[in-house]
């Protein structure tokens, strides 16, 4: 538990930034309800996304490690580039596996974005709003094992929908906590 001048200071910070808190909690419910309409398509660009993350990596790393000096750095620099990129094109390859490894993933996020919400709504109570901020985090820590218990049948649609789900809870929290700032 947060003592007075912890809960001060994190009061005095939402205030402080409370017009970047709101557009915030804007851009992420929009995006959360993007991605429930578009499930699969936000499935499978959450998916294209970080496959082409991974090869641009993957070759980047590669080039980085010839400036390496030593023959056992540069060929562990440029064994994880080469693996990093195999790792890309097999998630644009198989998109069906890689969208299970992203949804679990996602899961294991989820239910750790969730932790940190209640313990941080615990340090903002009994300021107005924290409430919000609770929510959100039961919302996080529900939508992460539902995720977790629906693998892998349901990774197509599973991931875009409660991807979405998680984003607007998310942002109407933040939109909540600045209004609630005085």
């Amino acid at each position: 538990m947060a003592n007075g001048t912890e809960q001060a200071s994190f009061e005095a910070t939402i205030k402080e930034n409370k017009s970047l808190l709101l557009w915030t909690g804007i851009a992420f419910a929009i995006v959360g309800a993007l991605a429930i309409f578009f499930p699969i398509l936000s499935s499978f660009t959450a998916n294209f996304m970080v496959g082409w993350l991974f090869i641009i990596s993957g070759v980047v790393m590669g080039f980085n490690s010839f400036t390496i000096q030593g023959t056992g750095p540069f060929f562990g620099a440029l064994l994880l580039g080469l693996i990093t990129l195999i790792a890309g094109i097999y998630l644009l390859a198989n998109p069906e596996v890689g969208l299970v490894v992203l949804t679990l993933t996602i899961a294991i996020v989820f239910i750790f974005e969730g932790a940190y919400q209640t313990v941080a709504a615990f340090e903002l109570r009994p300021a107005e709003g924290w409430g919000w901020l609770l929510v959100s985090a039961i919302i996080s820590i529900v939508v992460g094992l539902l995720i977790v218990s629906r693998l892998p049948g349901a990774s197509l649609v599973v991931l875009g929908l409660l991807m979405g789900i998680n984003f607007l809870s998310s942002g109407l929290s933040m939109i909540m906590l600045s209004r609630s700032a005085a």
